[in-house]
C-alpha cells in the first residue's frame, strides 16, 4: 500500500484511520503486507533500519536524493522516503492555511519512491494506492515501467477517499512531472486546461474503489461527480464502493480509557455517568441530564453540512429543549458561529474549536444524539462510532450515511434542506421524550452493528483475488 498518511504515525483525516487500520486486518486473512509513506519530520526513525540510501529521482529540471528505512508500526511492515527538502515541513499538505507551492513535486517525487520500494525491497503481486497523493504511480507504472520485468504482472488498486481532493495544478507544471507529454490529453491526465492526480489513478489502476458502496454509485453523477463524473462512468466497469471499518480496539464503551464510565447494550447505566461527565467538562447546566443533548464533532466546512444547520439554529433553541456539545475546527466564518452561539445560549451550547481527542470521545458517550448533516459523506466513521456508543445519529441519507444508519437506528432525511434537517431533528427528540421504551430499543439495536474492519478487508481481499486471477 501506498498512501500520504497513515495513523498513528501522520494523520490529517480519515484517510489515515484506513491506512492504519486495513493493512492490519488483511494480514489477519494471510496476506503479508507492507506499507509506504512518506518520512514527514514528525515521524520517528527510533527503531527503523536503512533500508536504501542515496536513490536518485529527476523530475524535469528538479533533482531528488533521497533514502528508505524500514520500520515495524503495530505489527505492520512501513517503509518511508526520506527527502527533508520535500517532507521535513510544519504540515502535511500545507502550513498557515495554504497549501505548499510544490505539492505537484514531492508528491511526484514520493511516488517514485514507492515504486522503488515495489521493484527492490518488496515485489508485490498486488500494489493498492489511496487518494491523489499516490495516483501518479498508476501513470508511471503503466508507461514507463510496463516492460520492466521485475513488476510487469503487478496488479494496481487505487482508492478515492473523497473527490473533492484531486491533486489539481497548473498544466505549466506538467513538464516537472516526469511523464510522456501525450498524457497531457482529456483522455488522461488533462482537466480543463490543467491536470489532475486522480485521473491517473482512475485511468491506469487495474481497479478503482470508493469507501461506500453509496458514495461509489454517486460520484458518477453531475452532483457529486466533482467534475470527473463523466471519466469515473467511462471507467464504472472497474469501479466499486468497499464500506471502510471502524476501529472498535479505539471506539467501543465497553473499554473506552477516556469516558466516565464503561458500558454497553446491557447495562446501559454508565451512558448516564457519561452525560453528567460531559456537562461538568462543557460547563453546560447540569439540568440538561434530563433534558435530550445533541453532540457534533466535525470538520467546521461546507461539505458537513454547517450552513444547513446555521439556518435552523435560532429556531431550534428558541422553540426546543435541547443543549449541544461541539467539536470541531475549520472555516473561520463557521468556528465563529458557535462562539455566538454558545454566548447567545448560555448554559445550552458549548464546545471546543480544535480538536481534543478525550473530548470527542466523552461527546460520543455522553450525547443523546450525534448530528452528521452532510452534503455529502464518502464514508463516516463519527456514525459508525455513535452507533456503538449508544448516541443516535441523525444524518443526510447521502455516501457511507445512508450506508450505515437504517430507520431503525437512526433518523434520516433526505433533501438537502434546513426544514429537512430540521423536522429530522425534531422526530429525534420526540421520540426521546415521549417514547423511552422504542429509544432504548432503537439505542441497543445501533450498538449491535457490527462495522468493524474484517467485514471491510474480506471484500479487499475479495476483490485483490479475483484482479490475479
Amino acid at each position: 500500500m501506498a498512501a500520504s498518511e497513515a495513523a498513528p504515525l501522520a494523520k490529517t483525516g480519515g484517510l489515515a484511520d484506513v491506512v492504519g487500520a486495513l493493512p492490519k486486518a488483511l494480514t489477519e486473512l494471510g496476506h503479508e503486507v507492507a506499507v509506504v509513506l512518506p518520512r514527514y519530520g514528525s515521524i520517528s526513525l527510533e527503531g527503523a533500519w536503512p533500508a536504501a540510501e542515496k536513490l536518485r529521482v529527476q523530475l524535469g529540471a528538479n533533482g531528488f536524493v533521497y533514502d528508505l528505512w524500514e520500520k515495524r508500526v503495530n505489527g505492520t511492515r512501513f517503509f518511508f522516503m526520506e527527502c527533508p527538502v520535500l517532507f521535513d515541513r510544519p504540515g502535511l499538505y500545507n502550513s498557515g492555511g495554504r497549501d505548499y507551492s510544490d505539492n505537484h513535486l514531492r508528491f511526484a517525487a514520493f511516488c517514485h519512491g514507492v515504486l522503488s520500494v515495489l521493484r527492490h525491497l518488496f515485489n508485490a503481486d498486488l500494489l493498492h494506492l489511496h487518494d491523489w497523493q499516490t495516483a501518479l504511480c498508476a501513470a508511471y507504472f503503466r508507461t514507463r515501467l510496463a516492460l520492466d520485468p521485475m513488476i510487469g504482472r503487478t496488479k494496481t488498486v487505487y482508492t478515492i477517499h473523497n473527490l473533492d481532493y484531486q491533486g489539481r495544478f497548473s498544466s505549466a507544471e506538467f513538464a516537472e512531472l516526469g511523464l510522456d507529454s501525450w498524457l497531457l490529453k482529456p483522455a488522461f491526465l488533462e482537466y480543463f486546461g490543467d491536470v489532475t492526480f486522480m485521473k491517473a489513478g482512475i485511468v491506469f489502476s487495474d481497479a478503482v474503489t470508493t469507501v461506500s458502496p453509496r458514495y461509489a454509485r454517486e460520484i458518477q453523477t453531475p452532483e457529486f461527480g466533482s467534475g470527473l463524473d463523466g471519466v469515473l462512468r467511462a471507467h464504472s466497469g472497474k469501479l466499486t464502493g468497499i464500506l471502510n471499518g471502524c476501529d472498535y480496539s479505539e471506539w467501543d464503551p465497553r473499554n473506552d480509557p477516556y469516558i466516565a464510565r464503561k458500558y454497553d447494550a446491557t447495562h446501559l447505566d454508565g451512558k448516564r455517568d457519561c452525560k453528567l461527565d460531559l456537562l461538568l467538562e462543557l460547563g453546560l447546566d447540569q439540568e440538561h441530564l434530563d433534558r435530550p443533548l445533541i453532540g457534533m464533532v466535525t470538520r467546521l466546512a461546507q461539505q458537513k453540512g454547517i450552513d444547513l444547520f446555521i439556518e435552523i439554529a435560532d429556531a431550534l433553541f428558541a422553540n426546543d429543549d435541547v443543549a449541544l456539545a461541539v467539536l470541531g475546527s475549520g472555516d473561520p466564518a463557521y468556528e465563529e458561529f458557535f462562539r455566538q452561539l454558545a454566548v447567545r445560549y448560555p448554559g445550552r451550547v458549548a464546545g471546543h474549536i480544535g480538536y481534543n481527542n478525550k473530548l470527542a470521545h466523552q461527546i460520543e458517550a455522553g450525547a443523546d444524539v450525534f448530528l452528521m448533516p452532510s452534503r455529502f459523506e464518502p464514508c463516516g466513521l463519527n456514525q459508525m462510532y455513535s452507533l456503538r456508543y449508544g448516541t443516535v445519529p441523525i444524518v443526510r441519507a447521502t455516501g457511507g450515511l445512508d450506508d450505515t444508519v437504517t430507520g431503525d437506528t437512526g433518523f434520516k432525511f433526505f433533501a438537502y434542506a434546513p426544514v429537512d434537517l430540521l423536522l429530522a431533528i425534531r422526530a429525534a427528540l420526540y421520540e426521546w421524550k415521549n417514547d423511552p421504551a422504542a429509544w432504548q430499543m432503537r439505542v441497543k439495536r445501533g450498538m449491535e452493528q457490527d462495522f468493524s474492519w474484517r467485514a471491510s478487508a474480506a471484500a479487499y481481499s475479495g476483490l485483490y483475488g479475483r484482479l490475479l486471477g
